[in-house]
């Protein structure tokens, strides 16, 4: 997240002039790390230390290499014996790849000078039978918000994989069934952003929430935030799952042109997320049942910010998916790597599922 949830004196970055506030700990413009030499207001939680749900996509707690800026050997100082560059941690760049047919990537970005956004997700091996994605983005203002996120992310997977519901063999009963299960994982994510937030925190760590669940052919989305799911067939027009929770929502809803509300000042002032001061972290929910070939999209706004409008981000995806040979992870890396060359001034997440 690139903006502030509540209001804070503005004043301006020391290293490239960008406008910060005094909440920030790092220049959003470029990455500069803000009064660098002064006390932290609250007990830090360790941001390389990971939650307590362990999978065996989760980063490591130190470098590992090849270097990402040449493809040299790391050192053991964390440094490039090629080019010298500094290693980038674990936490920074990372994938998951439950089945053949789902995957996701998490990533710093070039602008950041850390990551956090969130990844966490879960499949079943067969194709287009069950995958849970979640997303969760930090908000930069807050303090440890990259372990909350991560944490969030996590906890809700937990959740939803627990569960597989059939209702009372309804449709209906059905999606509701699922509807329950990612309210509940909602609040499993809040939970664990609260466990990991210092309690006399001045900034209290939060995130935005989104996931989506395919169960028995019904794809069912809940948000809180500004990240957002989307569904793209092969054959149809672009499906967004989700409204975004923020100030350029609700000017779009009053008629304000889309590229107008999302370029404005508060552009990324989120109105709902997770964390101590939420509002209301009770996710709003869609349900579709996909009738066809295509693709689930769920991401952070690092993505959709270079590409908002549902039509053509789907047809980024369907090119991307494309050149790649249809495959999750290659496509879901390459869209990373799409929004780091258009300026990747946020940290990016991409979630895909191929029915």
């Amino acid at each position: 997240m690139d903006v502030a949830m509540t209001s804070t004196t503005q004043t301006v970055c020391p290293s490239c002039g960008g406008q910060v506030s005094e909440a920030d700990r790092f220049c959003e413009a470029c990455g500069a790390e803000l009064n660098p030499t002064a006390a932290p207001a609250s007990p830090a939680l360790d941001t390389d230390t990971e939650p307590t749900i362990e999978i065996s996509t989760a980063p490591a707690a130190e470098p590992v290499g090849p270097c990402r800026s040449c493809g040299g050997a790391i050192g053991a100082e964390g440094y490039c014996e090629t080019c010298g560059t500094k290693a980038s941690k674990p936490r920074d760049h990372f994938d998951e790849h439950p089945a053949p047919w789902v995957a996701g990537v998490c990533d710093r970005g070039i602008r950041h000078s850390r990551n956090e956004d969130a990844l966490a997700i879960a499949a079943d091996a067969e194709p287009g039978s069950r995958a849970l994605l979640v997303v969760c983005d930090g908000v930069s203002s807050s303090l440890d918000s990259d372990v909350a996120s991560l944490a969030a992310a996590r906890a809700a997977r937990e959740v939803l994989v627990a569960g597989h519901a059939q209702g009372i063999g309804t449709e209906s009963s059905h999606s509701n069934a699922i509807v329950a299960r990612l309210k509940a994982a909602a609040d499993a994510a809040n939970d664990a952003v609260l466990d990991n937030t210092s309690p006399d925190s001045p900034n209290p760590a939060s995130c935005t929430f989104v996931a989506a669940a395919l169960e028995d052919g019904l794809l069912v989305a809940g948000t809180v935030g500004d990240s957002r799911a989307y569904w793209f067939p092969d054959e149809d027009e672009a499906v967004p799952l989700t409204v975004d929770d923020s100030w350029a929502a609700e000017l779009i809803a009053t008629g304000i042109p889309r590229a107008e509300a999302e370029s404005g000042p508060h552009a990324h002032a989120i109105t709902r997320w997770l964390g101590k001061d939420a509002p209301d972290h009770t996710p709003r929910t869609t349900t579709i049942r996909p009738a066809g070939p295509g693709w689930i999209l769920v991401c952070s706004d690092g993505l959709w910010n270079y590409c908002s409008e549902a039509a053509p981000l789907a047809d980024l995806v369907r090119q991307t998916a494309a050149a790649h040979g249809g495959e999750p992870l290659a496509t879901a890396s390459a869209l990373v790597d799409w929004a780091n060359a258009q300026g990747g001034q946020d940290n990016i997440t991409v979630a895909l599922a191929r029915i």
